[in-house]
Order: C-alpha cells, then sequence, then structure tokens
C-alpha cells in the first residue's frame, strides 16, 4: 500500500465514523434550529426561509458528498434527494416572502 492509498483510507474512514457521518445533516439540523428559534421569538419571516435555506443547504450537500458521508440526509438516490430538497426549500422560501398581513406578521 502506497502513502497516498492510506492517505485516502483515512480520509474515508473518518467521513465512516459515527460523528463524522453525521456532519452534513448537523448542519442542516443546525440551520433549521436558528429558524425555529427566529419562529418561536416571533419573527416568522425571518424563520421560515432560514427553514428554506436548511433545506437548500440540505439539497446541495447532497450534490456535492458521497452517499456514504451523507449519512442522515440520505433518503432516496442523489439527484431525487438534491431535486426535493431544492424544491421544497424554494417553495418555504417564496411561501415565506410573499404572505402579507396575518396575525404573526410584523
Amino acid at each position: 500500500m502506497q502513502r497516498s492509498d492510506a492517505q485516502a483510507l483515512m480520509g474515508e474512514t473518518r467521513w465512516r465514523s459515527g460523528p463524522g457521518k453525521h456532519l452534513p445533516f448537523a448542519l442542516v439540523l443546525g440551520v433549521g434550529a436558528l429558524g425555529l428559534v427566529r419562529i418561536f421569538q416571533y419573527h416568522w419571516r425571518q424563520g421560515a426561509v432560514l427553514l428554506g435555506v436548511s433545506l437548500l443547504v440540505a439539497a446541495v450537500l447532497r450534490i456535492l458528498v458521497t452517499d456514504e458521508q451523507a449519512g442522515l440526509i440520505k433518503i432516496r438516490g442523489r439527484g431525487m434527494d438534491a431535486f426535493l430538497y431544492s424544491t421544497l426549500g424554494v417553495v418555504v422560501i417564496a411561501v415565506a416572502l410573499t404572505i402579507t398581513g396575518g396575525p404573526l406578521s410584523r
């Protein structure tokens, strides 16, 4: 085994480990949690936009990382996951930006 092969295996092992495998999901979850915090602070538009952004982050990560690295954001095939995450993210952001008035408007 050459040095570059050993380094490549070490990098793959790091991604396959428990915490490393869930880093993409943790990033998406963190942005989504920030969105929920903003919603609970009565800034529902900003929170909804952050939830949409978390879905767009999931779509980008699903495209960029391998199936083994995707962890919990992997549901279907790479293309279908990216399509569904991005579509839902755009819809959530569009709805958040276009609704006017209502009991929670600020």
